[in-house]
């Protein structure tokens, strides 16, 4: 037998993406009503109870330890927060294992969500406003607070092996020394210490004597990695870089902290869900049919639109117009272009003798609308005039109709054709990432092709992809597409950016603008990064 004293410190403050996650496994919440609640807590008539809450750090400046006694003692005048034994002598936790670090805010616009100091002494003229979700969300915050700077959690860890009948069986489990932060949490178990490692053993000594009862035979099996919630799936996203195997991607990814931001994750998840994309069964978020096809589509027309390494590139161009190396206007101008080109091949594999790509599973949705009476007029005219038939269904399915004349009508004077650009000359932008292409893979570009942007997007295209149709790259739950390699950019560190104690009273006023020349003024209230 092994007896060990060990001991655990309290679990980190909530950001947005754990505030999501923590009430769609409490309560069932979707990820739009945590932020909905919580942005109301923040700037609610009569409210303004905790700080800023879209934040996706999970720290707290030192400036704002000298707020912490104030804070103590405005959540102990609840009831509820009375109950907890917080001790006189608070302890303070500062670095990366503490809840106060500087250092790891570096980048971020806005600290962990925690109660606004500001509003706290008033917090009992404000509870009997609050709804009855508004309390669950604040106690929340305000327990992960409490915990913060509250002593460790001690316990004794017993690991023996029993012999029964000369076959050995092993029991682990663990005694609590002192509860500590665990205090603040008496209903809470974590999901790590749900197995028989965090059962509750007696008191046992080396040779005792015991007795046998009720023996049982489990048969078990493994499963597969559970379905994802609306919880789960935003700190997927949050944590995309973990499903990319290009270094420098995984690394980008991960400090731009993954795909969208913690302003608009809850309404990409939610127009997936209006488009008929996903779909809720129970807590869990599963594909549908027509997302699965949809899937398909795009996976077959360019991997990199359903790689999250993609997001990975678009950030090293983003750094590059934040240091001055590219306008604004450029950076945009190549997105465009590789765009253009994805929309080309995407029409490439419609075909007007058939369905739409999708198949019958999009037909039933958008592509079921009835095409206009003038729609089905002008397809009739096209096909009289060019002598083909049009497609089955073209009656009925405004995609198909929509797809018909797409391929087949006249262009007008002027149109250009689809993603080209005629002879118009490349810009700076085009010719920047081209050349850095080039470097990276010891290519040369053809003097030809400079001269015009179609032609530098087409090479751009074909060099840009040429490692990503290599081989396959392991998937997450079976269906993550294969990767990409984009330019071997290491992209410039973030510049620190200076972050906000969101201790005020009301709503965060906005950032003002950069006006240093090739810097772009960010503020994630606004979501114009985005």
């Amino acid at each position: 037998m092994r007896v060990e004293e060990k001991r655990q410190g309290p679990p980190k403050l909530h950001d947005l993406p754990s505030l999501q996650k923590f009430c769609s496994s409490r309560f069932g919440w979707p990820a739009a009503k945590t932020l909905e609640v919580a942005q109301e807590l923040y700037d609610g008539q009569g409210k303004k109870i905790i700080t800023y809450p879209r934040a996706e750090v999970r720290y707290l400046p030192e400036s704002l330890i000298k707020d912490v006694p104030r804070i103590v003692a405005g959540l102990r005048v609840g009831k509820s927060f009375s109950a907890i034994p917080v001790p006189e002598q608070l302890v303070i936790r500062k670095g990366a294992r503490g809840s106060f670090y500087d250092k790891g805010l570096e980048g971020a616009s806005h600290h962990a969500v925690i109660p606004n100091v500001n509003t706290v002494d008033e917090l009992r003229e404000v509870w009997p406003r609050l709804s009855i979700d508004e309390k669950k969300l604040f106690d929340v915050i305000a327990r992960a607070y409490l915990a913060a700077i509250m002593p460790d959690f001690r316990y004794r860890q017993t690991n023996a092996t029993l012999d029964v009948r000369g076959f050995a069986f092993r029991a682990a489990g663990r005694q609590p020394i002192e509860l500590g932060w665990r205090a603040a949490f008496p209903d809470w178990q974590p999901a790590d210490e749900k197995g028989d490692d965090g059962q509750l053993l007696p008191a046992l000594r080396n040779g005792e004597i015991t007795q046998l009862e009720n023996p049982t035979i489990e048969d078990k099996a493994t499963r597969p990695p559970p379905r994802y919630n609306e919880g789960t799936l935003i700190e997927a996203m949050q944590n995309a870089w973990r499903f990319v195997d290009n270094e420098v991607l995984r690394e980008r990814l991960n400090e731009a902290r993954g795909i969208g931001t913690p302003a608009t994750r809850a309404e990409i998840i939610g127009g997936l869900k209006k488009q008929g994309f996903l779909i809720a069964q129970g807590k869990n978020i599963v594909p549908t049919e027509t997302g699965l096809s949809l899937f398909g589509v795009l996976k077959q027309a360019d991997p990199a639109l359903v790689d999250p390494g993609v997001t990975a590139q678009l950030e090293c161009l983003l750094d590059e117009v934040l240091i001055g190396k590219q306008e604004m206007v450029g950076a945009i101008d190549a997105v465009c272009d590789v765009a253009q080109r994805i929309i080309g091949k995407l029409k490439e594999g419609t075909s007007g003798e058939g369905p739409p790509l999708l198949g019958s599973a999009v037909n039933r949705d958008a592509g079921g609308r009835p095409p206009t009476p003038a729609m089905k007029r002008f397809a009739d005219s096209v096909a009289r005039q060019k002598g083909i038939k049009p497609p089955a269904g073209y009656t009925k399915s405004g995609s198909i109709c929509r797809t018909f004349l797409d391929r087949h009508a006249p262009k007008k004077a002027g149109d250009e054709s689809s993603g080209e650009t005629g002879s118009k000359p490349p810009s700076q932008a085009q010719v920047s990432f081209a050349e850095k292409i080039a470097r990276e893979k010891g290519l040369v570009i053809p003097d030809e092709t400079k001269a015009s942007s179609a032609a530098v997007s087409a090479w751009i295209a074909s060099n840009l992809g040429t490692e990503r149709r290599k081989g396959r790259r392991k998937t997450a739950n079976a269906s993550k597409p294969p990767g990409s390699t984009p330019p071997k950019s290491t992209g410039p560190k973030r510049r620190p950016r200076k972050h906000t104690a969101d201790a005020g009273s009301g709503p965060a006023t906005p950032a003002r603008q950069s006006t240093r020349p090739g810097r772009v003024a960010r503020h994630s209230d606004w979501g114009v990064r985005d």
